[in-house]
Order: C-alpha cells, then sequence, then structure tokens
C-alpha cells in the first residue's frame, strides 16, 4: 500500500473511526482522576490536573512495559466504586465520540476494581450504565461495546471468562488476557480460551508486545485467538532483502492468511518497547504486505493520545492519505466482534460512503 499524501488535522478527526483496543483504566481525564482520588483518600503523585498528565506521560515513557504497567496503580486505585466507575466509562465514550470514533471495544479488567467491596458483576453493571449514558449524551453517535480481561499474573481467568459470556448480550462481546508476557503464557489460560471456543464466543489475547513470536504462536495455534492484541513482534519472521523484497516465515504467512487482525497501538509500542521508534514501526511493512493491520489508541492517558492522533501520526509519518486511512479502519471494523449484518451496515452505511464522498475526483 503505498502512501498517498498527508492528512489535516480537521479531516483525521471528522472522519469516522473505529476503535478496538482500548484500556478503560488508561483513558481517565486527568481533572476526573484527581477528584475521584480526593473523594477515595487515594495519593496521587501530583494533585494538580496538567501535572499529574505530565506525570502519566513521563512515567510511561520510559522504553519498558513493565514500568509502563506502573502507572495503573493510580487509575486503578480511584475506580473502586460503581459510581465512579459508571462516571470514567461515560466520560470515556464522550471523549471518543467527540473524536470521530463511532464504534469501540472497551477492555478492562473486572478483578483489579474490587478492592472497595463490589462484586465482578457489579463492576460491569457499572460500566455498562455509563456507556449507556456517553451513547446517549452522544446522540447514538457511537457505539461502545466491552471486552472483558484476566490479567495474566492472576488465576481468575475462567471466572472473567464466565463472567462474559453472562454479559454477552448485554453490552460484553469479548474477552481478553492482559498484563506481563513474560513468564505468563496464554496457554496458562487455555482451559479458559476452551470453554469460550465452545460457547461461540469471540476472544483476542495480548500477545506480541512485550514478548516475541512464541507468544504470537501460542495465542493463535494453541489458544485460537480471534484477534491479536498489538502483535508487533510478527515482524520478527519476516525477512526482508536489500531490494525491499519480503520473505514470510510459517508462521507470518499464517497470520496474514488466515486474516487474523493486529490491533496495533504505535504511541504505545514505542513507549513499552515493541517499536523502536514510529518512524520504525511495522506497520508500515505490514500494511504494505496486506496484513489486516488495525490503528489503536491503547492508553489514551499515558500516551496522551486519542485515535485522531494515532492516525495523524501515521499520516505525518508515512505520508498516509484518505484512501488508507478508510482501509484501516475498514479493517477494524470487519475485525469486530459484533456480528456480522452490524458490521456490514456500519462499513457500507456509515464509513465508506463519507470517504467516498470525500475522495470523488481525487
Amino acid at each position: 500500500m503505498e502512501p498517498t499524501r498527508g492528512l489535516p488535522d480537521d479531516i483525521v478527526r471528522a472522519a469516522p473511526k473505529v476503535l478496538l483496543h482500548d484500556h478503560l483504566d488508561g483513558g481517565l481525564r486527568p481533572a476526573t482522576i484527581v477528584q475521584l482520588a480526593a473523594e477515595s483518600g487515594h495519593a496521587l503523585p501530583e494533585s494538580d490536573p496538567e501535572a499529574l498528565a505530565t506525570w502519566f506521560a513521563q512515567a510511561a515513557d520510559s522504553g519498558s512495559l513493565e514500568r509502563y504497567l506502573e502507572t495503573f496503580a493510580h487509575t486503578v486505585g480511584v475506580m473502586q466504586s460503581a459510581s465512579a466507575l459508571t462516571r470514567v466509562a461515560r466520560e470515556c465514550v464522550e471523549d471518543l465520540a467527540a473524536d470521530g470514533v463511532v464504534y469501540a471495544e472497551i477492555r478492562y479488567a473486572p478483578e483489579l476494581h474490587v478492592d472497595g467491596g463490589l462484586e465482578l458483576e457489579e463492576v460491569v453493571a457499572a460500566i455498562q450504565q455509563g456507556f449507556e449514558e456517553g451513547m446517549a449524551a452522544a446522540g447514538e453517535r457511537i457505539v461502545v461495546r466491552h471486552l472483558l480481561t484476566a490479567m495474566r499474573q492472576a488465576a481468575r481467568a475462567r471466572e472473567i471468562a464466565d463472567l462474559a459470556i453472562e454479559w454477552r448480550d448485554r453490552g460484553v462481546v469479548g474477552f481478553d488476557i492482559a498484563g506481563p508476557e513474560a513468564g505468563y503464557p496464554p496457554t496458562r489460560f487455555i482451559d479458559a480460551f476452551e470453554f469460550l471456543q465452545r460457547e461461540n464466543y469471540h476472544f483476542t489475547i495480548h500477545a506480541g508486545e512485550g514478548f516475541g513470536l512464541p507468544s504470537i504462536w501460542e495465542a493463535v495455534q494453541w489458544c485460537g485467538a480471534d484477534r491479536l492484541g498489538h502483535g508487533v513482534r510478527i515482524v520478527d519472521d519476516i525477512k526482508v532483502g536489500e531490494d525491499g523484497s519480503a520473505e514470510l516465515g510459517r508462521l507470518a504467512s499464517y497470520v496474514r492468511d488466515k486474516r487474523i487482525p493486529l490491533e496495533m497501538c504505535p504511541s504505545s509500542n514505542v513507549q513499552t518497547g515493541a517499536a523502536p521508534s514510529l518512524g520504525e514501526h511495522p506497520i508500515k511493512l505490514l500494511a504494505s504486505l496486506r496484513f489486516r493491520v488495525t490503528v489503536n489508541t491503547d492508553n489514551r492517558l499515558m500516551s496522551r493520545t486519542s485515535l485522531s492522533q494515532e492516525f495523524g501520526l501515521l499520516s505525518e509519518t508515512f505520508g498516509y492519505g484518505l484512501r488508507e486511512m478508510e482501509w484501516l479502519t475498514v479493517n477494524a471494523m470487519k475485525s469486530a466482534f459484533i456480528p456480522y449484518d452490524e458490521r456490514y451496515r456500519m462499513i457500507t452505511e456509515t464509513i465508506k460512503p463519507w470517504y467516498a464522498e470525500r475522495m470523488d475526483g481525487s
């Protein structure tokens, strides 16, 4: 896929966008964290919202996934009551709608929000209420669904999988595992994945971010992942010659041939060291080889980003224009965990008409 031209910020923001990889506890407004911390007594490193935003960005910009994950102690710390969860979920939807996102799957780990006495079911219910309030406030311009995440370093994956199935027709559309990859392979949770497959359910797995090809191989071949969270290290199975030709290894070929979506998060991938720099991010190579690449935010607070900003950075770095942005957006919508007819309707009625109108004659 050859780049065409750069894109103005206002065009990028106005374009209908699809977000598949965004953590609820990684996208709080700094002012909200300050207010919720004051109400709950949670100690913060900074009490001024702008100073706190800077602290998060600097702490996350370390090149270490483990250090990056430490910042969540403060966001999760203020998300321990039903009212806080509802507020955070509502504001998440409002912020995404203002950024031109028309469909989003927001993920979070229910097990991280029970320290204040909530049950797992109550966590999901509070967040669903916030999503509904946010969608209503946005005039139904955005559809938001949940992905329930189990933490790799814990042992509650099957319990969270059961919870996801219980909520499958009430806003939850999929399951995920997250947390440190090294030492916690996805096969630790094989019983949860086999259960979900028997239930005809969708799941994604964080793989190929903090660890390499073995993590991706296990996620795909042992666990049967529908999508790969990040999947950046699949590039390790691709040899690029001096003439620019690419030779795909067995695993890379399989991932491409099976159209397994890669939930790539450019800014976050650079922050965690999964990619050396934005200019060297493998998204350009993978897109040119027609992998099912999607663009995502991961953690909007820690990366001080938005989906519009991620597309803007790709446009600035690689020269991507509307044609590339449409292709990446349609990739994401095709890969969503909602029913086919809903995906098809959004592609044909919301996404493609917007781009067609602006690319006619170009």
